[in-house]
């Protein structure tokens, strides 16, 4: 069931989006799993793939992992406001909405997002909105 849900990018995308945003700078990664919420604030690693899976490959100590993107059905743009502040996030979603975990746009030390992190979101949001309205 991978197909293609309005205003989301595609989860073949995953690899270039997660290599776009290891240039961003500091984000926050969040991951759901079984009530529990884990957060790292930082830079998104880069990775390589490998035995069936995209390897992060951040410094130590810092945020490791590998990551299934065959999971990946589709990435979802979260734009709502969290605790009274704009908010923005790339939610990584199994075939089932099911999700894997998120990448959040940062902010600054003051708690402002970081304009040009928000700019490159609105624009891939923009982007992925505009294709899946001509596919329809």
């Amino acid at each position: 069931m991978n197909e293609t849900r309005v205003g989301c990018m595609p989860g073949k995308q995953a690899r270039m989006l997660l290599e776009e945003i290891a240039d961003w700078g500091w984000v926050t990664t969040i991951v759901l799993h079984a009530g529990s919420v884990f957060e790292f604030k930082g830079p998104f690693p880069t990775g390589t793939e490998g035995h069936g899976f995209y390897n992060l490959n951040g410094e130590m100590p810092g945020f490791h992992g590998h990551l299934n993107l065959d999971l990946v059905s589709h990435i979802r743009f979260q734009d709502k406001p969290h605790r009274g502040q704009e908010s923005y996030a790339f939610v990584f979603e199994t075939a089932d909405n099911e999700v894997i975990f998120k990448v959040f746009v940062g902010r600054d030390k003051s708690g402002e997002l970081i304009d040009l992190q928000t700019a490159r979101f609105k624009a891939l949001q923009a982007q992925y909105q505009q294709e899946t309205r001509h596919e329809q």
